[in-house]
């Protein structure tokens, strides 16, 4: 038998939730061309543990203590080029979708999928093909693009938990005046009635 046969894919697995996270190794390491070199909890672990263990594959979570997987794809493009990601998500939103192509995802699945799906879909990423869940590319492509600034996004996550506008502009450190200016034009956008319509709308569609 060759080496090269005998190559197993090193994946990266990101994923808060413990148990589902051991799931998934399991389940990935029982195919035979498939080796679970590292598995992380907190997004802001993502980085190091790539540099260090040089994983083929990224399967990474968007939602996660810390850096996003969103975030943390946009590092390992920067990084670690030479490592396919795939975003495995819970929440199906399209302007996620577009989000992680623009980090650099060459690939962005939910998770109620089986896992041969998902082991074929790593093996159809690592051949160079781009591998999306057809149902939110669809929904992706009747969303449209992301219509919030990165500013109006950045005064929208900091008004997440109710913060006063005072708040916000500490937060993010603009004038009172400015951050009206922001919200009203996220509120406008959104087409929504206050801020946290606003936030909640950005959300559900994947813009924050």
């Amino acid at each position: 038998m060759s080496t090269e046969h005998n190559r197993r894919t090193k994946i990266l697995l990101a994923e808060d939730q413990g148990m589902m996270r051991g799931a998934l190794a399991l389940l990935l390491g029982l195919e035979d061309d498939m080796e679970i070199v590292a598995q992380v909890g907190n997004g802001d672990d993502i980085l190091p543990k790539a540099l260090a263990e040089q994983p083929d594959v990224a399967l990474l979570d968007i939602e996660l203590p810390g850096r996003s997987g969103l975030d943390a794809a946009a590092d390992l493009r920067a990084r670690l080029p030479q490592c396919r990601v795939l975003i495995l998500t819970t929440f199906g939103r399209p302007g996620y979708l577009r989000r992680a192509m623009e980090a650099g995802a060459c690939g962005f699945l939910v998770k109620d999928g089986p896992v041969e799906d998902l082991a074929a879909a790593i093996r159809r990423a690592l051949a160079g093909e781009r591998v999306i869940d057809p149902a939110l590319a669809a929904a992706a492509l009747s969303a449209g693009p992301n219509p919030l600034t990165q500013r109006e996004r950045d005064v929208l996550s900091a008004a997440v938990d109710g913060a006063t506008v005072a708040d916000i502009a500490a937060r993010v450190h603009l004038s009172p005046a400015t951050v009206r200016n922001y919200l009203s034009a996220a509120i406008g956008k959104t087409q929504t009635r206050n801020r946290m319509e606003a936030v909640r709308a950005a959300r559900r569609n994947g813009w924050l």
